[in-house]
């Protein structure tokens, strides 16, 4: 049975996420720096995570170790700190029939080359660094055969911004979740390193 990390699983994507992994047949780590109702709920193993905290993450990683990871859904903070935690990161194993991956959200503000409105300066470049840092991860784990896919899903209805519920290309967390799964299961290692909405076009960088 693959086993999927998920990070921010108390609410929002995370959380639908985790369940569309669970009903695929992965064993699921589910995590949030809240450990709430919603966490606990999902039918899979859940641990308290916070990226800012060294003891959290040595706690974390220490659970990750007893099963390999065939598939990562993570904050790139956190594998930055387990990089600089360990001594090796997680397993991730490449085989026949399993797909060993990083999946990212990202916003489509990352993006330089869609860039047609200006402004939002420090949100814009942070995201950007995200995408930087993702390119990079796809072209150092391409020989080892995982696929690193970075993922906009769109604006969602989440407790994250109250207003996305009157935008008309506005979706629930659930409908997210299942797009971009099925994009995510449907990119091979020619496609790392490339960035997707979740309606399945290729965004630019």
């Amino acid at each position: 049975m693959p086993t999927a990390v998920v990070t921010g699983c108390n609410s929002g994507i995370g959380h639908s996420f985790a369940r569309v992994l669970i009903s695929e047949g992965y064993e699921v780590i589910a995590t949030d720096y809240i450990e709430g109702d919603q966490l606990k709920a999902l039918q899979c193993r859940h641990a308290q995570l916070d990226v800012r905290s060294p003891e959290s993450i040595s706690a974390f990683v220490r659970l990750c170790l007893a099963s390999p990871l065939t598939c990562y859904s993570t904050l790139l903070e956190l594998w930055q700190n387990m990089k600089t935690t360990l001594s090796r990161p997680p397993a991730a194993k490449s085989s026949q029939g399993i797909r060993s991956a990083c999946r990212y959200r990202v916003a489509r503000m990352g993006s330089i080359a869609d860039n047609s409105t200006g402004g939002i300066y420090a949100y814009r470049a942070s995201k950007a660094a995200v995408n930087s840092i993702g390119k990079s991860l796809a072209m150092d784990l391409k020989d080892k055969g995982i696929v690193v896919t970075l993922l906009h899903p769109g604006i969602v209805k989440t407790g994250l911004d109250p207003s996305a519920a009157n935008t008309p290309e506005a979706v629930l967390p659930d409908e997210a979740a299942s797009k971009l799964w099925n994009i995510w299961q449907s990119k091979g290692i020619e496609d790392t390193g490339k960035f997707w909405h979740r309606e399945g076009q290729e965004l630019p960088w």
